[in-house]
């Protein structure tokens, strides 16, 4: 199912963003890697840099040692996506098609481009945007929601797609 444009994940801005993103990071660890940056001036004006550039606050990201982590191209991929955005009137047939790409079961239309196509994975499991955009709009949220879980007598269990749906329908944001 097709979502409402300002449901998708923003993959043109990502896409015009991302070189400039990749290469600023991989700019800063040539220079790291030269030179050294212990007093963390250089961090901080690529933080500056990458903040002007998107329009996202990255207090929380690791600019330092990304390999690490995801590597640059998911680094500079998720830098580069716009972040979720509050949407009024999700209707049900939206709500349920988003909790089942917050689940992972729904692959890119196969009219993705190849960008589309190389980062969906990013987008769903490392970046959890359908998570975040969830998470903005249903006060209900919460990632127990599509964990497992245990119940009272101690036996384990996941809850459906359905479940999950009517637990967030009941209580919109």
């Amino acid at each position: 199912m097709l979502l409402r444009k300002e449901l998708e994940p923003q993959f043109d801005v990502a896409e015009q963003l991302y070189p400039e993103v990749y290469a600023a990071l991989v700019d800063y660890t040539a220079f790291c890697d030269a030179h050294g940056d212990e007093d963390n001036a250089e961090n901080d004006k690529l933080m500056i840099k990458l903040q002007t550039l998107t329009g996202k606050d990255l207090a929380g990201v690791n600019l330092w040692e990304w390999w690490e982590e995801d590597g640059a191209e998911n680094l500079a991929f998720a830098i580069s996506l716009p972040s979720p955005q509050k949407v009024t009137n999700i209707t049900l047939s939206e709500l349920t098609e988003l909790v089942q790409r917050a689940q992972g079961f729904t692959k890119p239309a196969s009219t993705a481009t190849g960008f589309q196509a190389a980062f969906y994975n990013t987008v769903v499991f490392s970046i959890r945007y359908f998570h975040q955009l969830l998470a903005l709009n249903f006060k209900a949220y919460s990632h127990k929601l599509f964990q497992r879980n245990k119940d009272s007598q101690g036996n384990y269990f996941e809850y459906s797609t359905t479940e999950i749906v009517a637990k967030l329908w009941n209580e919109k944001a």
